[in-house]
């Protein structure tokens, strides 16, 4: 599990954990949230996404530590940058 610095696309903002992802189109980005679905699912721990054409804003927090982030947050967050690199 790596630390903030290593999460190089992540910010720390309002306790949360924020990074913006663009694709080339819509269908690009879809399969993307797609996958990130799988992965949250298998760690059953979901985020605040939204999705415009080809841009993926996604937020990670713990609600169930009191809307913090936690290690559960960087985990997730590690395994959504290595799905986004297999789109670079």
């Amino acid at each position: 599990m790596g630390s903030l610095n290593q999460i190089s696309m992540w910010k720390e903002e309002d306790n949360k954990l924020k990074a913006e992802f663009k694709f080339t189109d819509f269908n690009e980005a879809f399969a993307f949230i797609s996958s990130v679905a799988l992965a949250a699912e298998k760690a059953n721990h979901h985020p605040f996404w939204s999705n415009v054409y080809n841009q993926v804003n996604i937020e990670l927090t713990t609600h169930d530590a009191g809307n913090t982030i936690t290690d559960k947050d960087k985990s997730l967050a590690e395994a959504i940058d290595n799905i986004y690199l297999k789109y670079k």
